[in-house]
């Protein structure tokens, strides 16, 4: 009796490991919500070992205010382009 094993790849063929477009546009769109997020842990970060002070706490609510700024950009932009894609064309 013989048994067939399938054996699974973790790698993924050759047409599948670059980004596509669609998903380059994607990242470029949230990078800057991410780059705020790396701001914002790096203060959080730097104030662990510090004691706290009113300056250490304006740092991190600054961080926190850019990464909502971020955020809210990134949604309008998403936004625009949707209402864009949507729009009839006018002649």
């Amino acid at each position: 009796m013989t048994t067939s094993r399938t054996l699974l790849s973790l790698v993924p063929d050759e047409d599948e490991q670059e980004p596509t477009t669609t998903e380059l546009d994607a990242i470029e769109a949230a990078l800057p919500i991410m780059q705020a997020e790396v701001e914002l842990l790096d203060v959080e970060i730097s104030l662990l070992d510090q004691p706290a002070t009113s300056w250490s706490e304006r740092r991190r609510r600054r961080a926190h205010r850019e990464l909502l700024a971020a955020r809210v950009k990134v949604a309008n932009q998403a936004r625009l382009r949707r209402l864009a894609a949507n729009a009839p064309e006018v002649a």
